[in-house]
């Protein structure tokens, strides 16, 4: 590329644009109609790195919360993507639909006329707690190496099983019926782990109502301790681009473990240090504040007196060694 070009593409870049130098998180508000596949493409060509991934798939008519990282922050997401979530959704009661939601083809309509708060309360609380869920036919879920959805599209009849998820928490926040009773629209707020989809509750709250039902809004407001209040548009960023350093969003994902400059330093190499005490994963942050690596205690194979903390994920690379007095490489 030349110097004229490379001058061109930086003024193109928004203010703060981190290129292949800083990581970090960026958390969007993606809005309806992008995929998320699409909020990555824009993210890297504001970002002006092409290492950029998402902690969790929005459907394109959803809105709200998606956590996006960069350079080494795309090692973050695959514990970011198994942390609970939290979404406003609204379920129209009396019409199912192919894909469970607004965008798909109208299977059957049943007059939802019978509805009552006090059978929608009975019907939400048998879908909260442990559910054996069964996904959307929709879903981006893999069948021998093709998505679900992709199946459902080319006419297959396709069904997926049962996986286990928790609803922590389903609470209907507004209850309206249409003139004409055929319908009824829910309002609601749905607490719950990495995995379990919305559509299919809206599918399983209807069914349990004898109505069938589909969503027909979504947004996501939280990701584990990430908050939609906290995102910025695509619009802001690429007037600006604002992102959570690395170190500051592993800190915030984990309990931290201080580290002395020995510690760092064989963390960075790949060594085990001594045990953290503490279960699960532990950011280790060095004495300068750098979260050197992600690290979980575990035995030795064989060994169960031997348990230490193994570096999972190692961010930092190691320090350079230092040179003695007059070890300067012949510089004078």
């Amino acid at each position: 590329m030349s110097s004229s070009s490379r001058q061109s593409r930086d003024r193109e870049l928004p203010e703060g644009a981190p290129g292949t130098q800083a990581s970090g998180l960026v958390l969007v508000d993606k809005p309806a109609g992008w995929t998320s596949h699409d909020v990555v493409g824009k993210v890297r060509r504001l970002a002006g790195t092409r290492k950029v991934g998402h902690a969790g798939t929005l459907d394109p008519m959803a809105t709200g919360l998606l956590v996006v990282g960069f350079n080494k922050a795309t090692r973050l997401l695959t514990a970011i993507t198994g942390t609970d979530k939290t979404y406003l959704a609204t379920i129209r009661l009396g019409v199912s639909t192919v894909t469970d939601d607004a965008e798909g083809e109208v299977l059957q309509t049943r007059l939802a006329n019978a509805v009552t708060p006090e059978r929608v309360a009975a019907a939400v609380a048998g879908l909260t707690g442990d559910l054996q869920q069964v996904p959307s036919a929709v879903s981006a879920i893999k069948l021998d190496g093709q998505r679900a959805y992709h199946r459902v599209r080319a006419g297959e009849d396709v069904r997926l099983d049962a996986r286990p998820v928790t609803v922590r928490r389903f609470e209907v926040t507004d209850y309206r019926r249409a003139e004409d009773g055929t319908t009824v629209d829910l309002d609601v707020e749905v607490d719950c782990t990495s995995g379990t989809y919305i559509r299919a509750l809206a599918r399983d709250l209807g069914e349990a109502l004898e109505t069938g039902g589909h969503l027909t809004a979504l947004r996501r407001t939280a990701v584990g301790p990430f908050s939609v209040a906290d995102a910025v548009t695509l619009e802001d960023l690429a007037v600006r681009f604002t992102s959570t350093e690395l170190s500051e969003a592993a800190a915030g994902l984990f309990p931290v473990r201080r580290l002395t400059g020995e510690e760092a330093s064989e963390l960075s190499f790949g060594r085990r240090i001594e045990a953290t005490g503490s279960e699960g994963m532990v950011a280790a942050q060095a004495p300068d504040g750098t979260v050197v690596a992600l690290i979980c205690d575990q035995e030795r194979q064989g060994r169960p007196e031997s348990l230490s903390a193994k570096p999972e994920i190692v961010f930092a690379p190691a320090p350079a060694p230092a040179r003695a007095p007059g070890q300067d490489g012949g510089r004078t």
